[in-house]
């Protein structure tokens, strides 16, 4: 998504962005710390941030009847076993706390290492995200449940996971908006090429499989939030506080949009 922004492949007139690259739970705790002006969060984690940033209309990773899947070393589910989730604040986790309870021993690990967990017996079942939604078969696990597939059956809705989110101190929010979507707009025109600098981040993942996962998770929803998006959003964030899962105060779920 970023890109074409730090790369300087469009024009970005005084505004220059520096990317940094790490793992979805950990750009959650910094947010927490509001130690960037653009990041990628989890919507989970915005409901706790969402006085410090707003989200942009542009950048999400929507889920079409489809997202995290729990896996296991066999295809049943069953309550109170141990589960690796790839982080508290992730929005997979509060989709299984939706989907599932709480009737388990949750385990917190880096997301790509929650297969291995699995595999090795020290967890039960695992929430995987990201390339694992592939390959997991490969790694010898069988898929129990979609949890993005149970999110849109049961709302009609996209499941809404990594969002990008813009601090509320910054002036350009709206210039930020413009240029990210111009950025990804880039990258859909020179897909090759934004494809060829991904690879350097696949973990071993093919092209063509990295090509099949961004076009997932980067999609017309993406490059625009719009109403069905945002519903999404609100239903994902009612769910939670109507179950207890969310905590704290906010008055309404607009309150988080940009």
């Amino acid at each position: 998504m970023f890109y074409a922004l730090t790369h300087g492949k469009i024009e970005t007139g005084n505004i220059r962005f520096r990317e940094h690259l790490e793992g979805i739970e950990a750009l959650n705790e910094r947010a927490e710390r509001k130690e960037f002006e653009i990041t990628a969060v989890s919507v989970h984690q915005l409901y706790y941030i969402h006085d410090s940033y707003r989200l942009m209309n542009v950048g999400a990773s929507m889920g079409d009847g489809y997202g995290p899947l729990v896996v296991g070393r066999n295809g049943t589910y069953l309550p109170g076993r141990r589960v690796a989730l790839p982080g508290r604040r992730t929005t997979a986790a509060l989709l299984f706390q939706l989907r599932f309870g709480t009737e388990a021993e949750f385990a917190v690990y880096p997301f790509d290492d929650v297969m291995r967990a699995v595999r090795e017996e020290e967890c039960d079942y695992g929430v995987v995200i990201h390339e694992g939604q592939l390959s997991y078969r490969e790694e010898g696990m069988i898929a129990v449940e979609d949890l993005g597939r149970w999110f849109t059956e049961e709302t009609g809705l996209p499941t809404p996971l990594g969002v990008n989110v813009v601090r509320r101190d910054l002036s350009e929010s709206e210039e930020m908006d413009r240029l990210l979507r111009t950025s990804i707009a880039w990258a859909f025109e020179n897909e090759e090429e934004a494809l060829d600098y991904a690879l350097q981040y696949a973990r071993g993942l093919e092209k063509d499989s990295v090509r099949k996962f961004v076009r997932m998770y980067v999609n017309d929803l993406t490059i625009d939030l719009g109403e069905r998006g945002r519903n999404g959003v609100r239903e994902l964030i009612r769910r939670g506080i109507d179950r207890g899962f969310l905590r704290g105060t906010i008055a309404t779920a607009d309150e988080i949009f940009l």
